[in-house]
């Protein structure tokens, strides 16, 4: 059993978790008004780093801002290349009093205002300024959280390394709030059904325009989390592809599952995690038939 694979069970934090998910909402929204757009919405995107979760550079102008969670000192961290610099706490705000920061950082910073200031993917679209339903924010909850992404973005790392083809980077979709990373075929795909609440389908269209094999790890999917695998379109006898023990298809989601509780007791949770990942990848490259099904050199 690993000690460096934290416990952090869904059902505990779902207040904590629903409050943190519109905030993440708010800075992924400020990546993608201050960046130049990029294939299946990438430039909207946040990455995980030693202290939590970051924008990436933003253009302001002629100076480059970003904005950073920091999930070990609970604040919000914004830097500009001109040497300015400022932070807030997050501990007992609401979503509308995080928003109103973040407001106040646009006309400070120069950066551009949210052109869709609502959150997506949601059932309950609360306009961020309008949100004081959602305040509640448990400093270790959180923390733990950025701990299992800390994991996933390494285990995510490395598979996305065994891929020559086109591959996205290790990113945080704040939408379904999920690090991810998908490998594509090259060959176009069928027009995606569209259907997430409170999301344009064109966002699906573009996101799934292209045939793909999608891995990551969301707080979703078992009782601590999952990471999960997929593939778009699903190629036939996807579904019944061998998998390691302990993860399993789900008719529901159709995709794969590996719970998080599950690696985490298990003798070695990275080589678990990591034979899940690899093994799905490869079914839905092999069985769809794939262009390049190859891996990269030995460096």
């Amino acid at each position: 059993m690993s000690d460096g694979w934290p416990a952090l069970e869904v059902a505990s934090w779902t207040p904590t978790r629903d409050t943190l998910h519109m905030w993440l909402q708010i800075l992924g929204k400020q990546r993608m008004t201050a960046s130049p757009v990029l294939n299946h919405w990438w430039h909207s995107t946040l990455t995980v780093t030693a202290r939590g979760l970051t924008t990436g550079p933003l253009a302001a102008g002629n100076d480059v801002v970003d904005i950073e969670l920091d999930l070990v000192a609970h604040r919000v961290v914004i830097r500009s290349s001109t040497g300015d610099r400022e932070d807030f706490s997050v501990i007992g705000r609401s979503v509308a009093d995080f928003y109103a920061r973040i407001v106040r950082a646009q006309k400070d910073f120069g950066l551009p205002g949210l052109a869709h200031p609502s959150p997506n993917e949601v059932e309950r679209a609360i306009p961020f300024a309008e949100d004081r339903e959602h305040n509640t924010y448990d400093p270790a909850q959180a923390h733990t959280f950025w701990r299992q992404l800390l994991i996933a973005d390494r285990l995510l790392r490395q598979l996305r390394s065994g891929f020559r083809g086109k591959a996205s980077p290790v990113h945080f979709f704040w939408g379904a709030m999920d690090l991810a990373t998908t490998r594509f075929s090259g060959r176009p795909a069928p027009r995606h059904p569209g259907g997430a609440p409170n999301c344009p389908d064109r966002v699906m269209y573009e996101g799934y325009s292209e045939e793909l094999s999608s891995a990551g790890f969301w707080p979703g999917g078992g009782q601590e989390g999952a990471f999960y695998s997929y593939a778009y379109p699903p190629p036939e006898g996807f579904a019944s592809a061998p998998v390691p023990e302990g993860s399993f298809w789900d008719d529901g989601l159709a995709e794969f599952l590996l719970p998080w509780e599950t690696a985490r007791q298990s003798i070695d949770p990275d080589g678990l995690a990591s034979e899940f990942l690899d093994a799905t990848a490869q079914a839905a490259m092999d069985l769809a038939q794939w262009p390049d099904r190859s891996g990269v050199a030995a460096y």
